[in-house]
């Protein structure tokens, strides 16, 4: 099992040269049209998690080679009510048509943050979408998706599309900003099987029974048979206060309740990592490790994720933290670490298939002061 080798890197969005309300920009996306368009999205305002926070999306037609912004303005209120936004996950439903997935945040009360270290919930949200028709040039209204009897929702990766068209929307759930009851966790996701025009009630993906292990962010990538896929999760156990390595789950829709099967743990360190899967059988696994230094790694396995041999990974990018990030690895303050994660400047990968074996990679890295959105092929 050879290494991937770097065959080009570049910016999609160099944040040095932005406005100061453009310059905090993560959560970082990509997508690939049948038209060979490439797009990137990503969350952005003055800071990581502001009340103002809004998403852009850049458009490549020359293979990442260059990028240009589409000068689209998203609503950030949502039914009159002042928001931010978060995510920027693009699919195409149908040639030409795109479903664009987010995050709505209630920002009514600008004082707020995102994050409540006293109940540990999280702002009032609502898992949204949008649609365009020209290749992401222009967007209709935002509308909601319906995910009866879960609160603190938020979308954690891709949207992911079968060879049936049927699309899946992944988020997690956990509880409110004033909620006073213990936090329960889920990774779930919604599927549509018209484009978006319906959706179904979601499917637990991952849950632990004791609520004391979170699989958070989980990262899908689809298989070849219709609602086969794998997830990857950054697994934290509350109960020990330390980050686990990596999980991941090869499952089935079609397994029905069994979908939800215990993630099993991969080895590797780091939080959140993008899935994917090779026409040859190999899985890979993206990953950040905000270890010292903190990388950006490609992994892979040629046995369904039973090994996934160091000398076969790829570091793709060393990090020097400037952020002052008080949580280790170990003995994590779970409401100090919230707030260490709007301080990374880096992370949050991203990647899809490109032709003749090749991949293309995305991420977000810079200063605390301005993260840009970093691009890299590989193959």
């Amino acid at each position: 099992m050879q290494p991937f080798q770097i065959l080009d890197q570049g910016l999609v969005f160099d944040a040095d040269r932005a406005p100061p309300d453009r310059q905090a920009c993560y959560f970082t996306s990509l997508a690939r049209l049948d038209s060979g368009t490439l797009l990137a999205g990503w969350q952005t305002g003055l800071t990581k998690h502001s009340p103002t926070n809004t998403i852009r999306i850049a458009r490549s037609v020359d293979g990442a080679k260059s990028w240009q912004v589409i000068p689209w303005d998203f609503a950030t209120s949502l039914d009159g009510t002042p928001g931010s936004l978060a995510a920027a996950e693009v699919v195409e439903a149908e040639p030409g048509r795109l479903l664009l997935f987010s995050t709505w945040f209630d920002r009514s009360d600008p004082e707020r943050p995102l994050f409540n270290p006293e109940t540990e919930g999280i702002l009032r949200s609502r898992q949204i979408f949008s649609v365009s028709t020209d290749e992401g040039e222009s967007w209709g209204p935002w509308q909601v998706i319906p995910t009866p009897g879960l609160t603190g929702c938020a979308t954690t990766g891709p949207a992911i599309k079968w060879p049936d068209g049927a699309i899946a929307h992944a988020f997690e759930s956990f509880k409110e900003f004033d909620d006073p009851e213990p936090a329960v966790h889920g990774a779930w996701l919604v599927l549509t099987r018209d484009g978006g025009r319906s959706f179904e009630a979601p499917w637990l993906i991952a849950r632990d029974p004791a609520d004391q292990i979170y699989y958070w962010d989980q990262r899908l990538f689809a298989g070849d048979e219709t609602g086969e896929f794998l997830a990857l999760f950054w697994t934290h156990d509350r109960a020990s206060q330390k980050d686990l390595p990596l999980h991941q789950l090869l499952a089935s829709l079609a397994d029905g309740s069994q979908a939800a099967s215990q993630p099993q743990a991969t080895g590797i360190p780091g939080q959140i990592a993008s899935a994917g899967m090779t026409p040859d059988g190999r899985l890979l696994a993206f990953i950040v490790d905000r270890g010292n230094p903190g990388t950006m790694t490609l992994w892979q396995s040629d046995d369904d994720g039973s090994s996934w041999p160091e000398d076969a990974s790829l570091v793709v990018h060393v990090h020097d933290e400037q952020a002052a990030i008080s949580q280790g690895r170990e003995n994590i303050d779970f409401a100090e670490y919230w707030e260490d994660m709007g301080k990374w400047s880096f992370g949050h990968p991203a990647m899809i298939p490109l032709d003749d074996g090749e991949w293309l990679l995305a991420y977000y890295a810079g200063t605390p002061e301005a993260m840009s959105i970093h691009w890299v092929k590989i193959g």
